[in-house]
């Protein structure tokens, strides 16, 4: 283990990711006053404790609790109580940030299914570092891969389609330093966007394989043709001199989180576009996307014109978007929703209601950014013909896009809790903001939001509906500007000042309607170690695992809530990992880590599949601080520091899709 071992994480991460947004001036300068103030020492852990004690057997939030199941309408009943969970385990110790493994519990083991550079498609190369292209990379499995799903195809649970965002690059790392510079920038333009690819396995519960000639492998590039549609599709906003229609886009971006649709398709959230155009950053839609005269390190605007936002001012707002991708069809073209707004989109998660209408819910991840919900105009047929398929792939084409108000009542009952609204920006498809046209909410959905006041959040990221008790969860990651000279101090949803290890939402639709105006909320966890003040584990008081900057959620079948982190070697000097948090029952709030990813490395798209004893992360950014010369990460290939790469290896870090079975 001690040739492991190495130093902690830089600021990289930071700068090529979101274009050092967190040392920018924060976007939103908009002032609110609908809420509480809370003083971040009013929360100390003790105080919290004190009083939650009568809602630790659940969720005190209402009397009436509905049922839901998965990827289906909620039917009414009694909430359902998550039980222990088929994937046991004994918790890992927490891994100091100079690790460069992934750690998982005993009795398990990982296995990499798929690393950068391997080959998709019949013809594709071999992968080598030392000589990539942009013609190899379109062939090749992307870099940086964040959401992650695996939608089994078969009924014996033998053949599957594994789906992953590709949603950035480190070309410190990737080329080496003579690489042709034009070439470069087209192999980073191949390697962001998203991959589809077969897999199988010998019998259900035996580890996943990748099929390197899929009919169904896909490579989604900058290159590709999107269609876009809905309310501003054809708006003079999105129109350019090479695409005077303003309904095709090519490529997509910074591509984060994402969700599977009932239906089979997966959405993809755009997230930070704003880093890869150079804009004149005067006009107030300009800042309030991040856009500046100093945003484009990359410089693909001296290849691409169109990244030049200067003489082509409309190109920004062609990113930005939810975007949808048919996995079983890969010469169908993905779409841009309009409908679901433009924002700095972590990702979108649906779940039918029980009246049929789709209800996705999205994250806008920026300091004292909001938490949005699209609601469809047409609802969710469940039938398997190709017709009713073919219907649900128009759900999110039409609807109605509102923002969340959070209003906390006060801590004088001990804990983070209240009520809140859905703050309508279009209803019946059309605007009702004051001053603004529909589409202009929906290419400008930033400033359309804050006119109407929603609750300013610590960076919302993953937003995402528990299919076992209808809850929503919010996993707000961290924002230390909170509190600063001429910034919004603490709020009961957002308790701290100087937030470095963020918290989680837990929000449930009045009535178990998802297409309500009201909602009940609290705070089930509030991030870092037991030890130190502020911190609180859903009125759990035993032992804990400590948990900073939780970026992704997930569940498992029996409702239990997964949260992966983002940030944790910088918060509290610990690699990031994947815990398991019981949201009901007597461990209700009890984080247990579950596994931890190697050296400056995020854990992404967590997936459990726990009736099949399998868990599945993307490991994003290994060794993101090294350089061609003197890489810091060895993942996942390990070849010896002082041996050479074998065909298709790599001496320094390839992000990975990882599955952990049991072993």
């Amino acid at each position: 283990m001690a040739d492991l071992v190495h130093s902690n994480r830089s600021p990289v991460t930071c700068h090529l990711r979101c274009g050092d947004a967190c040392f920018q001036e924060v976007p939103n300068t908009t002032k609110t006053s609908y809420f509480r103030d809370v003083a971040a020492t009013a929360l100390s852990r003790r105080s919290v404790l004190g009083a939650a004690a009568v809602t630790t057997a659940g969720v005190a939030l209402s009397s009436q609790p509905a049922a839901a199941v998965f990827r289906s309408p909620i039917s009414t009943g009694q909430a359902v109580t998550p039980a222990a969970g088929a994937l046991e385990f004994t918790p890992i110790a927490p891994v100091p940030n100079n690790i460069d493994t992934v750690t998982v519990p005993a009795g398990y083991r990982w296995d990499p299914i798929i690393r950068w550079g391997d080959p998709i498609f019949d013809g594709a190369p071999v992968f080598d570092a030392a000589n990539q292209t942009a013609a190899a990379q379109a062939l090749q499995f992307g870099y940086n891969c964040d959401y992650v799903d695996v939608i089994v195809t078969d009924r014996k649970g033998t053949r599957a389609l594994l789906v992953a965002n590709h949603e950035y690059t480190n070309e410190n790392i990737m080329f080496p330093p003579d690489m042709d510079s034009d070439e470069l920038i087209r192999t980073a333009w191949a390697a962001h966007g998203l991959s589809v690819v077969e897999l199988r396995r010998r019998s259900a519960g035996s580890t996943w394989t990748y099929v390197p000639n899929g009919a169904r492998n896909r490579r989604i590039t900058l290159d590709t043709a999107f269609t876009v549609d809905g309310p501003a599709a054809g708006s003079d906003l999105l129109k350019t001199a090479a695409d005077p229609s303003g309904t095709r886009v090519l490529g997509t971006l910074n591509n984060c989180a994402g969700g599977t649709t009932p239906w089979g398709t997966v959405l993809s959230g755009e997230e930070n576009f704003n880093q890869y155009f150079r804009a004149a950053g005067t006009s107030a839609q300009e800042k309030r996307y991040g856009l500046s005269a100093t945003g484009d390190s990359r410089n693909w605007r001296g290849l691409d014109t169109r990244f030049d936002a200067v003489a082509n001012p409309n190109e920004p707002h062609r990113f930005g978007w939810i975007v949808e991708v048919d996995p079983e069809d890969p010469k169908s073209t993905p779409v841009k929703h309009t409908a679901m707004g433009r924002f700095k989109h972590e990702g979108a998660n649906v779940i039918v209601n029980g009246d049929g209408k789709v209800v996705a819910y999205m994250g806008d991840d920026e300091r004292f950014d909001y938490v949005y919900r699209f609601v469809s105009r047409d609802t969710f047929r469940p039938g398997g013909r190709a017709s009713d398929r073919k219907h649900n792939l128009t759900l999110l084409s039409h609807g109605d896009l509102s923002v969340a108000r959070f209003i906390g009542d006060g801590l004088e009952d001990g804990v983070s809790d209240g009520t809140g609204e859905w703050l309508p920006l279009t209803v019946d498809g059309q605007s009702v903001v004051p001053g603004f046209t529909t589409e202009q909410v929906l290419v400008f959905t930033r400033l359309a939001a804050d006119v109407v006041q929603p609750t300013k959040m610590d960076r919302p990221e993953d937003v995402e509906p528990n299919y076992v008790n209808g809850f929503i969860y919010v996993a707000c990651t961290n924002n230390t500007d909170r509190g600063k000279v001429g910034k919004e101090g603490a709020t009961e949803p957002n308790p701290r000042n100087a937030n470095k290890n963020g918290h989680v939402v837990e929000m449930q639709p009045t009535g178990g309607d998802h297409t309500a105006s009201t909602f009940a909320w609290n705070l089930i966890l509030i991030c870092g170690d037991a030890a130190t003040a502020g911190t609180y584990f859903g009125g759990w008081t035993g032992p804990v695992s400590p948990i900073s900057c939780p970026d992704n959620v997930a569940f498992d079948s029996v409702g239990n809530l997964w949260v992966s982190t983002d940030g944790q070697p910088g918060s509290i000097g610990l690699n990031d990992g994947l815990f398991k948090v019981p949201v009901a029952g007597p461990e209700r709030g009890r984080v247990q880590q579950f596994l931890a990813v190697p050296i400056d490395a995020e854990t992404c798209g967590p997936l459990i599949h726990d009736k099949d004893g399998s868990v599945f992360v993307a490991v994003q950014h290994p060794g993101e601080d090294g350089t061609w010369a003197a890489q810091s990460s060895r993942f996942p290939d390990y070849v010896p520091s002082t041996g050479t790469a074998g065909p298709g290896q790599f001496a320094g870090p390839r992000p990975s899709v990882v599955q952990v079975t049991r072993g």
